[in-house]
């Protein structure tokens, strides 16, 4: 990645860190003739924040949303960087809360260029009612070099009276000339007084003209007494 591109991330990073909650923040950077544009929107208990920066005739787009409705607080982070090429970031975190229960939604996404096209796309969402407590967390990551990568990543969680859902999904597509594309889901849900965990990561990479493809889906419930525990993993890389 360019020395451009490299001190816009680093700058991004730094401004990331003094994000406090109830805040939005929309920051873009363009120079040598790059295009970047930056929206972020909060309602309720939430935080969002967008960053993007290009360079050098690249295109940069971030795109943030976050919802916390009740006791609920949601968390949305997106991070778009282009050196050439195009390069876009989405993402969105709901959480909802109800009589005393705890619903946490984070979303991330990272899209990153130089000469070639990323995709990101991160959702988060978090249903906790009554007592019970719902934890939702995304991640999507894509990189790309003179190639097309394609991340998406979902985390769903739900609960009900004193049962508590999490939801961890993370999804990663890096390639160098090729085409990279990482799908995840991650759902969770508990009822009654039942736990469920649900996490999931997918992980592609390829090289020059080559394809990898990752796909991966993670579904956990309980019901009533009962508690469940779902794990899933694909790594594919093409070199």
């Amino acid at each position: 990645m360019s020395r451009s591109i490299a001190f816009a991330l680093a700058i991004l990073a730094s401004s990331s860190l003094s994000a406090r909650a109830a805040e939005v923040v929309a920051y873009s950077i363009a120079t040598n003739g790059g295009q970047a544009s930056s929206t972020a929107t909060a309602v309720g208990n939430a935080n969002s924040s967008a960053y993007s920066a290009a360079t050098n005739g690249g295109q940069a787009i971030s795109n943030s949303h976050a919802v916390g409705i009740g006791n609920g607080f949601a968390n949305s982070s997106s991070v778009a960087l282009a050196d050439r090429g195009l390069a876009v970031s989405n993402s969105r975190a709901d959480a909802r809360g109800l009589f005393g229960s705890a619903a946490l939604a984070n979303s991330e996404s990272t899209a990153a260029t130089v000469g070639g096209v990323a995709l990101s796309n991160s959702l988060a969402e978090a249903d906790g009612r009554f007592n019970s407590v719902a934890d939702s967390r995304s991640s999507s990551l894509a990189l790309s070099h003179f190639g097309i990568a394609r991340s998406d990543s979902h985390a769903r969680s739900d609960g009900l009276f004193g049962g508590r859902a999490l939801a961890v999904s993370d999804s990663v597509a890096d390639t160098r000339g090729g085409v990279a594309d990482s799908r995840v889901r991650a759902m969770a849900g508990a009822r009654n007084f039942g736990s469920a965990h649900a996490n999931g990561l997918g992980v592609s990479m390829s090289g020059p003209r080559n394809v990898a493809n990752a796909r991966v889906t993670a579904v956990s419930r309980a019901e009533r007494f009962g508690r469940s525990h779902s794990e899933g993993m694909m790594v594919r890389v093409r070199p």
